[in-house]
């Protein structure tokens, strides 16, 4: 009887944290050290269960509004930003606030306030609900007009030679987005936008990473919350290409049928999802027979975001 193949697991690079996750998490583990527990972090400092729950352990609370703050407790915004209200509110009860918002998105912020200062129509792209879309609508003074598909540009009721300018999530790429501005830069003669380069170069990387192993596996396994946006795009990225993709919290909810005819995995990682539960998916896979593990060849992030002043040194 012929021995059974070692599965290929073949491991996206980049995967998992981004610079802006790595930060934020950082800042609530810093600010435990530095004042001791427990601090208050208004929603879920990312979108990742166990993370959440390892910071909780550490003393950690999370909470969804302000007013459930106590007086002078350290307050942490998570990293997909917060409206302007919410800043007013906890400067108002005079609470001592870290803000954890990514950089690329406080850009995003900054780039939306130049526009309307400009008297342009702002437009973003984003996904309705979306926590950083709820952040930048409440950081802009000023009407902004949410779309999220193409069709979305088309019932505008916006005069085709009016000024206007887009920005866009920062969960989202340059794929994600490309078909939205063309059908805005065919709408409006007068429109303006990021540059491409101003896009979460984590979001693209991860993309592209999933889009190369498709080519390779005949499964794609993606790590990640199921209210993380970027880890659902991996997801659907790879069913786009024609493979099996499915998205998993961590290895519990692996089910063998998923891989018991395929010779090669793909696996993956949302930009809120720790390498520890990508191990533990390497391990559940092992349990199931032989495996070889190997890395795409892929970009290397080396980019790193400043912490506030008040941590750098803890």
């Amino acid at each position: 009887m012929s021995q059974k193949l070692p599965l290929r697991i073949i491991l996206a690079q980049p995967r998992g944290f981004c610079a802006g996750v790595v930060r934020a998490i950082e800042i609530v583990e810093r600010a435990l050290q530095k004042y001791g527990a427990p601090v208050y972090v208004r929603h879920e400092i990312v979108h990742n269960k166990h993370v959440v729950d390892s910071l909780k352990a550490k003393g950690a609370r999370f909470v969804e509004t302000v007013s459930e703050i106590p007086e002078n407790a350290v307050t942490i915004f998570s990293a997909h930003g917060v409206a302007k209200s919410v800043e007013e509110e906890a400067s108002g009860r005079g609470l001592p606030v870290l803000n954890a918002t990514c950089p690329l998105v406080t850009k995003v912020h900054n780039q939306g306030k130049r526009y309307v200062a400009q008297g342009r129509t702002l437009i973003l792209i984003g996904h309705s609900g979306h926590p950083e879309v709820e952040g930048t609508v409440g950081q802009i003074s000023g009407p902004v007009v949410l779309v999220q598909t193409e069709e979305d540009v088309e019932k505008l009721d916006i005069p085709i030679d009016a000024p206007v300018a887009y920005i866009t999530q920062t969960t989202l790429s340059v794929d994600d987005t490309r078909g939205i501005i063309e059908k805005l830069e065919q709408r409006f003669s007068d429109i303006v936008g990021p540059e491409m380069r101003d896009i979460c170069y984590a979001t693209q990387n991860r993309q592209a990473a999933v889009r190369e192993l498709s080519r390779q596996v005949d499964v794609i396994l993606v790590v990640g919350a199921k209210n993380s946006s970027n880890s659902n795009r991996l997801r659907e990225i790879g069913l786009e290409t024609g493979i099996p993709s499915y998205l998993i919290a961590d290895s519990s909810e692996l089910k063998p049928e998923w891989v018991q005819d395929a010779r090669s995995v793909g696996l993956t990682a949302g930009a809120s999802a720790p390498e520890v539960l990508v191990e533990g998916v390497i391990d559940a896979l092992a349990r199931l027979g032989p495996v070889e593990v190997s890395v795409l060849d892929g970009r290397k992030e080396t980019i790193e975001f400043r912490l506030p002043a008040e941590l750098a040194s803890v």
